[in-house]
């Protein structure tokens, strides 16, 4: 720009046009990110604020059980993103990363999840709590021991132990919900049935009617809706992790 300027006096043009152009030429070529609605920003509050109130939950019952709980971290991503485990894909759904140990979540899924049935603050809630869920289950070595068994099994017998871990996170969702409410009472009317409405829009066989495909259990790899409800539901009830043990 300095050199451009001693040049315009040398030729005698005038200084000011060619400041002009040169902002003309540095313009971006692609324009910025638009900022986020206010209806997003209140969305990523929300869940802030819910994973703050797992946080206090977990840390109480794992101090309880003489162990120390690591905090996970939320990131809010769009479309695409990379991860310890990988590229993610806002089109597979909030997910858990062990490598990072972080949440993802893209805010459209909230939009799909109303399509599929199920709205709400608390169903909401249920899918960070699921999330949660697989952070407990990392803290507790369960994660890496399943990861190894599946590498000696077939499709189908890998499917089901996975289908096993992702039970077992709803049924912790559960245990934060029911420790949440007893201390701070934050379940209001309604709001069992959104979570119970949102664990069973998530099952396999809920997912594979929506898509116009046959229901295929083998192919399962998350549980079916009533699978997925009984677990989410027994959490909820006795608040207890050991009650959570759906490997047996």
């Amino acid at each position: 720009m300095i050199l451009a300027l001693v040049a315009a006096l040398l030729l005698g043009q005038d200084p000011a046009q060619v400041l002009e152009t040169i902002g003309q030429v540095q313009q971006p070529s692609s324009p910025m990110p638009a900022p986020q609605s206010q209806a997003q920003d209140a969305l990523a509050e929300f869940a802030s604020v819910v994973l703050g109130d797992t946080e206090d939950v977990w840390n109480g019952i794992f101090r309880a059980g003489g162990a120390n709980y690591r905090e996970p971290v939320l990131v809010l991503y769009s479309d695409m993103t990379e991860t310890a485990c990988g590229y993610g894909q806002a089109a597979a759904g909030p997910f858990y990363c062990p490598g990072d140990q972080k949440l993802y979540l893209d805010l459209s899924f909230l939009r799909q999840l109303k399509q599929m049935g199920a709205s709400g603050d608390f169903a909401f809630a249920y899918v960070i709590a699921h999330e949660v869920g697989h952070h407990v289950q990392t803290l507790q070595g369960i994660s890496e021991q399943v990861q190894r068994a599946k590498t000696r099994m077939g499709a189908a017998d890998s499917n089901a132990l996975q289908v096993r871990m992702e039970l077992q996170a709803d049924c912790y969702a559960g245990v934060w919900a029911h420790h949440a409410h007893r201390q701070r009472q934050i379940l209001e009317p309604g709001d069992v049935e959104e979570g119970l409405r949102a664990a069973a829009a998530v099952g396999d066989d809920q997912i594979q009617r929506s898509a116009g495909r046959r229901v295929h259990p083998e192919s399962f790899t998350h549980g079916s809706s009533e699978q997925r409800v009984t677990w989410f539901r027994r959490g909820l009830e006795t608040g207890s992790i050991e009650a959570c043990d759906t490997f047996q």
